[in-house]
């Protein structure tokens, strides 16, 4: 007799051994227990979470002799030749290499003759995505309006490419990847049953390599039994499936906690003696950081990193060097480096920058951390002591502007620069600086070159022009030659007379900032209250 992999071995055959998948599980078995059986269904998903197993199963529920029933009795000669993969009435076809008109047509003659034997006549159609435009059309009128005595069971892991047309027609069920505990537990009992010892470090290593699929697990530990016999061993197993330990990941974790540029190229060259794939371990470095950005925000003992308790109280423990900043900036470095390393020519340079740009990032201070760490100058130090909690949070009074003394001559031109180059509006603020700028009680005309013409839409500047003077005001843009030279913007300065910018300028955190970024300026000065 000859071997029978694992994955078909112990695929479940009735309701009650299936795993994961319960809103499905619990819809069918209602539905057949009230007699509401559908002539079409669409199950999709990722590979292996069920998919075409459910439908096995429900044709067995169907076409039972003791059906329809949610329990099959697995004995009678329709359970037998379904779960054998011989059913008479019920039909599988593998759309893969069946997707054109005339196979659809044949399906189509085919439905009109009742059933040979039993119930129904079941047609379970694999990677249903795969079949053309044309074969659904001839399929469509069949599904619509179908014999009583017929199902379709459509399986496809790409159910955004079956037709809306079709999609209408059935009753449609996603299958989710079963959870990660779920999986372990099934391979737990399977390793028992075929007298195989793992531990559950092992287990969780062949849990990972399925990625939620429970046949892709257990082909891997089928791999692995061929492989280590029956006692298993993690170090071994993640060896056979090209997995990297915690503990070569975590030498990169090392050199970043010890900003240590050294360490990541030593790390880069051993990986290229040991022939490993730069790609997969990129793509391994990715989850692993990820892993550890989770346990820094969830703790260990979370349900969202799939990995043993043990492992989770080292990534816990790694994760605990680093902020949430640095985890998420290295995360997403690495998924950059991935999708380059993918059409990379030279991928060994490509990952030597890589982590090399983790260590120069983990080095990056923020501005408060850098401010914080600056030492009070006596002048600071006496504006500190001063300082009222309206001044410490930039919130200067109303009244602070109301008081303001008034404008100096071309004062509305420098804030109409500030206000646009605010608004995001650069183009227009330039040309603003090269233009003249006359006011009036009701009015503001703005003279300006062909040059910027363009960029001195009316409709903008109204808007700036409201902003800054605190009413609606007639804007007009005349070509001609200005009267003024145009002031430099580089540079721009408040008005010393407004108590509200004076206070928030003589603020001690203002002058350690601009004590620390002497070219920097400040271009505006908002009031809270009235934003």
């Amino acid at each position: 007799m000859s071997y029978q992999v694992i994955a078909r071995k112990y695929r479940p055959q009735s309701f009650a051994e299936l795993i994961g998948q319960e809103h499905v599980r619990t819809t069918l078995e209602n539905a057949i227990a009230q007699r509401r059986i559908a002539h079409g269904y669409i199950f999709s998903g990722q590979r292996g979470t069920g998919k075409t197993t459910v439908a096995r199963i429900l044709a067995r529920c169907l076409n039972c002799i003791e059906g329809p029933t949610a329990t099959p009795c697995g004995k009678c000669a329709s359970c037998l030749e379904i779960a054998a993969g011989s059913g008479v009435d019920v039909i599988e076809i593998d759309a893969a290499s069946n997707r054109g008109i005339n196979e659809m047509r044949e399906l189509r003659e085919s439905v009109r003759y009742r059933p040979a034997r039993d119930r129904y006549k079941i047609f379970i159609i694999d990677e249903a995505h795969q079949i053309t435009s044309e074969a659904f059309n001839a399929l469509l009128k069949t599904l619509e309006e179908p014999p009583e005595w017929v199902a379709f069971m459509l399986c496809t892991t790409e159910a955004h490419k079956i037709p809306t047309t079709i999609a209408s027609r059935c009753q449609q069920f996603s299958f989710r990847s079963v959870d990660f505990a779920e999986i372990i537990a099934r391979m737990q009992w399977i390793s028992e049953q075929e007298g195989i010892e793992a531990d559950a470090e092992t287990l969780a290593v062949l849990a990972q390599a399925g990625e939620g699929s429970v046949r892709d697990s257990l082909s891997a530990l089928d791999q692995a039994i061929a492989c280590c016999g029956t006692k298993l061993n993690s170090a071994e197993v993640r060896g056979l499936l090209g997995m990297f330990s915690l503990e070569s990941l975590g030498q990169v974790a090392e050199a970043l906690a010890a900003s240590d540029s050294k360490r990541m190229l030593d790390i880069v060259l051993e990986l290229e003696r040991n022939g490993r794939n730069l790609q997969h371990f990129c793509r391994e470095l990715a989850r692993y950081v990820r892993n550890l950005l989770v346990a820094k925000v969830a703790g260990a003992g979370t349900r969202l990193i799939a990995a043993s308790p043990a492992e989770q109280e080292r990534l816990a423990s790694t994760a605990a060097q680093f902020s949430e900043e640095d985890l998420t900036r290295y995360l997403q470095l690495t998924l950059d480096l991935f999708k380059d390393l993918q059409f990379s020519l030279q991928p060994r340079l490509h990952l030597e920058i890589g982590l090399m740009k983790l260590v120069h990032v983990g080095r990056l201070q923020s501005i408060e951390e850098a401010l914080a760490g600056l030492p009070a100058s006596p002048r600071t130090a006496s504006a500190r002591a001063t300082a009222s909690p309206a001044q410490a949070s930039f919130r200067a009074p109303a009244s602070a502007r109301k008081q303001a003394s008034p404008a100096a001559p071309g004062d509305f031109r420098q804030r109409l620069h500030c206000t646009l180059l605010d608004l995001g509006m650069n183009f227009t603020a330039d040309a603003v600086e090269h233009s003249e700028v006359i006011e009036a009680a009701d009015e503001i005309r703005f003279v300006t070159s062909e040059e910027f013409q363009l960029a001195m839409d009316p409709r903008d500047l109204t808007k700036a022009v409201q902003q800054v003077a605190g009413k609606p005001l007639k804007v007009t843009v005349e070509v001609g030659t200005p009267a003024v030279a145009a002031a430099p913007a580089s540079a721009p300065t408040l008005p010393a007379a407004d108590d509200a910018i004076d206070r928030a300028m003589s603020h001690p955190e203002v002058r350690r900032f601009q004590e620390m970024f002497p070219d920097a300026h400040v271009r505006t000065v908002r009031d809270l209250k009235e934003s």
